[in-house]
């Protein structure tokens, strides 16, 4: 029998009105006590900047337009002030009928929510559950039955459970799309109008996106009514905080560079990601017969299989989590100490959101790629739109002279340099890169890793 996956749901207990035993700061300090407490056990005492600016309008009742990074605490920015409604609106939801609903574009960030949901609203009544697609509907449905008040979902299965007439929009009061940009680029617009002509036009409304684009802002000026906008642009970009570097392999030799580097001192929780769902499995193969506890994730596996990985690579059970682009966007893990490129992605724009899976949270973090001479195209496009070339290991035991030589047949402005960045350095702007003479002193390029 298929197993299937429990979604979470929660109705804590009201405890006394105690105050929170670290005091806090800011907006913080605005909250009622109940989640004062809960942002207090959750080690928290000053509010990040999307906190301290996106609280004080969310509880005045304001439409908010947000962009953030991933690690800049935006989740608590919007769960915290929408509990607080919750509590002291004192309503609660009919079976099928949630107050909140909570649009997300993956089954892992839904998950994600709605685990923030239950840590900063354990000390109150507030109900809540999270559905996608994947798994059996059954528990799913009967936690909408019962009632819940703040609804997680992924469009596909919130549209499936409104067709069979087993959740009702009619009663939302505030509606949160988290990471629209993403939603956009796996093709959810058409579902996100659906839902939009479902649910009530006096609402809250809460748009988050890491970037705007012309499409977005016109979605968002179509939901949205006279809007705060907040834009939060960290102090140290986390590309630069992230020590990139690339290593030119032939393709037969990727498992030997791979475990070689997996092997030396410093790489704590690392990510591999690959293209290919199979190429996953077979890395994952590879780890295991070596002694590496590793663990794959991608669309073929079940979303049991899949929560059970994630679960214990944030847990430390599994040291390498093994991915394709499923896990490039959504993941809150905030101690990845490397980012491996198994596989060059296709699109450039994903090598910024792979590499971006460490140096969370203003910690530094470290990205590898691998390079085949197959791979030189997808290269130069990643160089491209970071503005200058990433820097060259041409000194490992596996280095491949094709693959290197391959990729200096770049088109015209393009090619590798002997430059790094250290972290902290320079942020790379797109237009910036000229690449005039970047390859005559690439050959004296030295990494300040070594294959380890």
């Amino acid at each position: 029998m298929k197993q299937t996956v429990k979604p979470r749901y929660h109705r804590a207990h009201t405890p006394k009105h105690s105050q929170p035993n670290t005091p806090l700061q800011g907006v913080f300090k605005t909250l009622i006590p109940e989640l004062q407490r809960a942002v207090s056990a959750a080690g928290y005492e000053t509010p990040t900047p999307i906190q301290e600016q996106s609280i004080p309008h969310l509880l005045r009742g304001r439409d908010l337009l947000g962009s953030a990074q991933t690690g800049t605490g935006k989740t608590a920015a919007f769960v915290l002030p929408l509990l607080q409604h919750l509590v002291t609106n004192g309503r609660k939801a009919q079976p099928g009928n949630p107050m909140v609903l909570i649009l997300a574009p993956t089954r892992e960030l839904a998950a994600q929510i709605d685990e923030s949901i239950r840590d900063y609203g354990r000390n109150t009544r507030i109900r809540h559950t999270v559905v996608f697609g994947g798994v059996n509907q059954f528990h799913q449905v009967k936690a909408l039955n019962r009632g819940v008040d703040i609804l997680v979902a992924t469009p596909g299965r919130l549209l499936d459970l409104m067709e069979q007439g087993i959740i009702s929009l009619n009663e939302i009061e505030y509606f949160i799309l988290d990471e629209v940009d993403r939603m956009l680029d796996m093709g959810f617009q058409p579902d996100i109008r659906r839902v939009l002509g479902k649910i009530p036009a006096n609402r809250q409304t809460l748009f988050f996106s890491a970037t705007f684009p012309p499409k977005i802002e016109e979605l968002a000026n179509t939901m949205v009514s006279d809007p705060v906008r907040i834009s939060i642009e960290p102090e140290q970009p986390a590309v630069d905080r992230i020590a990139q570097k690339v290593m030119f392999v032939g393709k037969k030799q990727k498992d030997a560079l791979l475990l070689s580097l997996l092997d030396g001192p410093g790489i704590h929780k690392a990510i591999v990601f690959t293209q290919m769902k199979h190429v996953a499995n077979k890395v994952v193969t590879r780890l295991q017969k070596a002694g590496i506890r590793g663990v794959a994730i991608h669309g073929n596996k079940s979303q049991s299989a899949r929560t059970d990985a994630l679960q214990g690579f944030k847990r430390g059970r599994f040291q390498v989590l093994v991915a394709t682009d499923v896990a490039a966007r959504g993941l809150d893990v905030d101690d990845i100490t490397h980012v491996f490129n198994y596989d060059l992605p296709v699109e450039a724009e994903t090598y910024v959101h792979r590499i971006g899976r460490t140096a969370r949270a203003g910690a530094g973090g470290d990205a590898i790629s691998f390079c085949t001479p197959e791979d030189r195209a997808y290269l130069h496009e990643i160089e491209q739109l970071l503005g200058e070339p990433v820097m060259a290991d041409l000194e490992h035991a596996y280095h491949s002279d094709e693959a290197y030589r391959s990729s200096l047949s770049a088109p015209a402005g393009h090619g590798h340099g002997s430059r790094s960045r250290p972290r902290g350095g320079r942020s790379p702007r797109p237009g910036k890169f000229t690449g005039a003479g970047s390859n005559r002193n690439h050959r004296n390029s030295r990494s300040r890793y070594r294959a380890r």
